[in-house]
């Protein structure tokens, strides 16, 4: 059990868990916004895309078994551990000397951080009540909309006035702080470890998260090698079925297989995996409208989203006064309709919609992202034993995870396609012109003539992964329907 000696360790923890979560939520943004120095510097465009994916990878890998461990071993151990892989791997792909080095680094890297979120959320749950929980995870979550604000801002000004090789080594002062509160001010009773670990299902669950997260990979890019899909695909399968067996069998499993005879326990995590994924639509979409359309400055497309980073916090508040009195499927309903309607507008408005529009979806979608997202991660923390609420809350961070990740490929299919049946069809077009209008800096090069038609391409192109986004709401309303009469409390 974590014990808390007074209000300031309260304080103190608490603070600690949100610069740890704001470290881990910064890293993607920021390391975007030096790519393409780091490319120039250690040459190598065509493993640029690992740089990314390996740090998914590996984080969304180590994250069950984080999980697992903070059950038996303890919560503070497991997450002084991972914050210090999490520190090295930092420091170490600040001293990368080439491509290959940082891309090794950097899966270092994912896997310290695979313990911060799931660990920092489990923390919450066991220093905190009910109502305040919900308000403390979604002051928790919302580092990762401030960072999406922030990075770019301080990426662009490290690069600028240092090196890229600082995006990195500013984990190092961080995260010694980080350690040093924790240390400090979380309190924790010494557990007894009388379980061995799971090494088989570590093992199966690996080997499939790994093949159906590098599908997806695979997928995203163009052209496709359909034949190494159809081997992940069957990789995927086959791990799964020996997975489960393996769980089943097992003294002391991973990820318990009774987890999911819950119905709130899996329709929760279900509805989060897909609100994710219109999420990360709604993230990494936005500002190409508000640049290639309507023309603004990154820096303004930052400020687009701005709003829901705020209004998550409020509706966190809101789902932590819900949550004592309605059950999850109710509070799901009024959550999802904020992001329905966001969903739905942003299908409708046409092309040159006001750039104030934006910043009122942005208002909208963030209360019912932060209402979602709380009432999920309370949800199945409730429905499960304490012993097993680590397990519970990673596998929630996972399907978070997942959700993104994979659906971000979907969207980069349903874009391309779409962009590239637009180019085909309008004379003097080309997907190099495309590449120049979602830039502001470069969009200025092209002619008055094609500009307006390469802005409708662009809209087309983004009214389409919308729809696609709207579908996973829509899918995620039907989902709740099924955990209508549960309750976590």
């Amino acid at each position: 059990m974590t014990a808390i000696a007074s209000r300031r360790n309260l304080i103190f923890v608490t603070i600690a868990l949100f610069i740890a979560t704001f470290m881990c939520a910064i890293e993607g943004t920021i390391v975007s916004t030096a790519m393409p120095t780091i490319v120039g510097d250690l040459h190598g465009v065509s493993l640029m895309n690992w740089v990314f994916s390996i740090f998914l990878l590996t984080n969304a890998i180590a994250t069950p078994i984080y999980g697992k461990l903070a059950d038996s071993i303890g919560r503070k151990p497991i997450f002084m551990v991972g914050t210090t892989i999490f520190i090295i791997g930092s420091v170490m792909s600040g001293l990368s000397n080439s491509m290959v080095v940082l891309i090794l680094w950097r899966a270092i890297q994912g896997i310290g951080g695979g313990a911060i979120l799931p660990v920092a959320n489990t923390i919450i749950a066991d220093i905190y009540p009910l109502e305040k929980r919900a308000q403390v995870l979604g002051l928790n979550s919302s580092a990762w909309g401030i960072a999406s604000v922030i990075a770019p801002l301080l990426g662009g000004f490290i690069v600028d006035n240092l090196s890229w090789h600082w995006i990195f080594f500013i984990n190092l002062p961080i995260g010694i702080i980080v350690l040093l509160m924790i240390q400090f001010f979380l309190h924790e009773q010494r557990r007894k470890i009388d379980s061995k670990m799971d090494i088989g299902g570590t093992v199966w669950l690996t080997v499939m998260l790994l093949a159906v997260m590098y599908a997806f990979q695979i997928i995203g890019q163009t052209p496709i090698d359909w034949r190494i899909v159809a081997i992940c695909a069957g990789l995927t399968i086959v791990s799964a079925i020996m997975f489960i067996r393996k769980e089943q069998l097992a003294t002391d499993p991973l990820i318990p297989m009774g987890l999911f005879a819950n119905r709130t326990f899996v329709v929760q995590n279900l509805i989060i995996a897909l609100m994710s994924g219109f999420l990360i639509a709604y993230e990494v979409y936005l500002p190409d409208w508000t640049q290639g359309i309507l023309g603004l400055q990154a820096s303004m497309a930052g400020f687009a989203v701005t709003p829901s980073s705020l209004m998550w916090i409020v509706g966190s508040f809101i789902a932590g006064k819900l949550l004592v009195k309605y059950s999850p499927n109710q509070i799901i309903n009024i959550s999802l309709a904020f992001i329905l309607v966001g969903a739905v507008t942003m299908v409708l408005i046409p092309a040159y919609t006001p750039f104030t529009a934006f910043l009122l979806i942005s208002t909208i979608c963030g209360t019912g992202f932060g209402m979602t997202t709380t009432t999920s991660i309370i949800s199945v923390q409730n429905v499960v034993k304490s012993t097993e609420i680590g397990v519970a809350t990673s596998f929630n961070t996972l399907c978070r995870t997942l959700g993104q990740t994979l659906m971000i490929s979907v969207f980069g299919i349903v874009m391309n396609m779409t962009m590239l049946r637009g180019v085909r069809q309008t004379d003097g077009a080309t997907l190099k012109m495309m590449d120049k209008l979602i830039n502001p800096q470069t969009a200025n090069q092209l002619s008055g003539a094609i500009l307006p038609k390469l802005r409708m391409i662009l809209f087309e192109s983004l009214h389409h992964v919308f729809i696609v986004g709207l579908i996973l709401i829509l899918i995620a309303y039907v989902t709740n329907w099924f955990d209508r009469q549960h309750r976590t409390h």
